[in-house]
C-alpha cells in the first residue's frame, strides 16, 4: 500500500527518488517540452488530479507533500509556468481548499510537507489560509519548507 502522496509533484524536482513505490505522485497536467536551456522537462504523474479535489479516502496517507504553483504572474509559454505551473485568480480560496484536502487525506499524526517560494505571495499570507499551526521550517530563505502534524 502506498503511504506517500505528492499532490502537486510537477517534474519531481526535489525528489532523489523519481519513482519511489511507497509513492503516488499527483498533479493537474502531463506533457513533456524542451526547455529554453535545452533541457527536456517531463511532467508525468501516476494519475491525473487537482489538490483542491483529491480523488482519495480520507485518513489514508503517512505523508502528504504540497507544492502548489507560487507563480501569479509569469507569461503563459515561460519556463517558469512550464516548470512550476501558475496560480489561479482565486489562489487563496485554492490553496486554502488544498490545504483542508491534503489534511483529510492525511492518516492521525501524518505529515503534511509544503513547500513555498515567496518570490511573488510572502509565507506568512499563505500561512493564513490554512487553522493548523506549522511545527517547524525554514525561514530565512525565499524558498520554505514547512512541517505540520495532524493532531
Amino acid at each position: 500500500m502506498k503511504k506517500i502522496l505528492d499532490v502537486c509533484c510537477g517534474s519531481k524536482m526535489f525528489w532523489f527518488d523519481k519513482n519511489r513505490e511507497d509513492t503516488v505522485y499527483m498533479d493537474n497536467r502531463e506533457f513533456e517540452d524542451i526547455l529554453c536551456d535545452g533541457r527536456k522537462l517531463e511532467v508525468k504523474p501516476d494519475i491525473l488530479g487537482d489538490f483542491r479535489s483529491i480523488p482519495f479516502k480520507d485518513n489514508r496517507f503517512k505523508l502528504v507533500v504540497f507544492d502548489p504553483p507560487h507563480l501569479l504572474k509569469a507569461g503563459e509559454n515561460s519556463w517558469l509556468v512550464k516548470k512550476y505551473g501558475r496560480l489561479s485568480e482565486n489562489w487563496k480560496e485554492d490553496l486554502r481548499q488544498g490545504f483542508k484536502e491534503c489534511f483529510r487525506v492525511l492518516k492521525d499524526d501524518g505529515i503534511l510537507i509544503f513547500k513555498w517560494n515567496e518570490e511573488q505571495i510572502k509565507l506568512a499570507e499563505i500561512l493564513k489560509l490554512t487553522d493548523r499551526k506549522a511545527l517547524f521550517g525554514n525561514k530565512r530563505a525565499k524558498t520554505h519548507w514547512i512541517v505540520f502534524i495532524k493532531d
